[in-house]
């Protein structure tokens, strides 16, 4: 094969985060995807062909080149596609391999539309993968040994008191917390997209609410409405206040800490681009505290030292009062999981109701007060 020419006036000059292949990975690439092609010539596409007048286009997601190809005598011109970071869901190379896979899968579906003759990523030495013929993607990781954090609140539940050791764990989660959100952060769109996912996706506010079923013991599509209504509101009004994107975890409940046989804790799975909102972290575990006292009528009494304790160790360790102010979306966030019989499907109706209360309680408060909590065990 030869070498691609790529005249200098047409060399396109390398977006943010784009990954623009060199000559000798083009030659492979295309030597791979198809066989016995040769590359005459490569052209970098522009936004827009005609880029004057009202309806100049202004931005795109992606840095197509095409690649003019000689392959058995016969001349034809591919595309390549790669994905740029943007402030629309393509932040994270995630998300821009989201969209590359996506449309390997569906281009065939459409009638008359261009095929998908490959896809794949660039490797850091030069190379390149190809995932064409592949399926489900998979992520392997260590092991850790311990005990679900979760197992320690049923138990909790079932006593009559508390031992030194849940103080001493709640302590460590603030804590842990804690140094977590010291961490600042500056990542280009990363606090508008957390704020879009808690309310927008589909792990988020709306998706979960879209998961509910028609009916269900103690919720109705009212309350639920109002919910989401009032998350609107909060939308805007997070958009207006002032906060720092920090280190986050991103999915920090029960079931995702560990404590191992030295009591000491281990995080599983943090999730969300680990950037965000601290509020996040904090009402995502904080909330299991009145969640885990539904289950006993008496259990209340005991779970309400360790809500408070959580909540004050955090403050006075991360000297973030201003963290109340934005709970209230992330503490409904957690309530409708919780409250959902997708998540839970053994909690009773009237559990379910206290805790749709409670988020929309908070959602109608102008901040959080933890002393709010008390009227889901009135």
């Amino acid at each position: 094969m030869s070498n691609p020419e790529i005249p200098s006036e047409q060399a396109p000059e390398e977006p943010e985060q784009a990954q623009l292949p060199t000559d000798e990975r083009l030659v492979a690439l295309i030597g791979a995807a198809l066989p016995g092609a040769s590359i005459l010539a490569v052209q970098a596409f522009g936004i827009d062909a005609a880029p004057s007048g009202a309806t100049a286009k202004g931005a795109g997601y992606g840095a197509p080149l095409r690649i003019d190809v000689e392959r058995a005598g016969q001349r034809s011109s591919v595309v390549l596609h790669t994905s740029t970071s943007n402030a629309f869901g393509h932040d994270r190379r995630s998300d821009r391999a989201a969209e590359m896979l996506l449309a390997a899968d569906t281009f065939a579906s459409m009638p008359d539309h261009t095929r998908a003759l490959d896809v794949g990523a660039f490797r850091d030495d030069g190379g390149f993968v190809s995932l064409s013929g592949t399926g489900e993607f998979y992520l392997l990781t260590d092991f850790a040994e311990g005990e679900p954090y979760a197992q320690s609140l049923r138990r909790i539940a079932d006593r009559s008191s508390l031992e030194s050791s849940d103080l001493m764990r709640v302590e460590r989660l603030a804590a842990y917390l804690a140094r977590l959100h010291a961490e600042p952060l500056v990542l280009p769109f990363a606090r508008e997209r957390a704020l879009r996912d808690l309310f927008g996706s589909g792990e988020g506010i709306f998706g979960i609410v879209d998961g509910y079923p028609e009916t269900a013991p103690g919720v109705s599509p009212a309350h639920l409405r109002r919910i989401e209504a009032l998350c609107v509101d909060w939308r805007w009004r997070l958009k207006r206040i002032a906060r720092p994107l920090v280190r986050t975890h991103g999915d920090f409940h029960p079931f995702n800490v560990l404590f191992d046989a030295r009591d000491e804790p281990v995080f599983l799975d943090a999730s969300r681009g680990c950037a965000g909102e601290a509020a996040d972290d904090v009402t995502c575990m904080a909330l299991n505290y009145p969640f885990f006292a539904l289950e006993r009528a008496d259990a209340w009494p005991r779970f309400s030292v360790l809500w408070y304790r959580f909540w004050a160790r955090y403050l006075e360790l991360s000297r973030d009062d201003g963290v109340l102010r934005v709970a209230a979306p992330f503490l409904a966030w957690r309530a409708l999981v919780l409250a959902s019989p997708v998540w839970y499907p053994k909690l009773s109706g009237e559990a379910r109701a206290r805790l749709l209360a409670f988020a929309e309680t908070a959602l109608s408060a102008e901040a959080f007060a933890p002393e709010s909590v008390e009227r889901m065990f009135r």
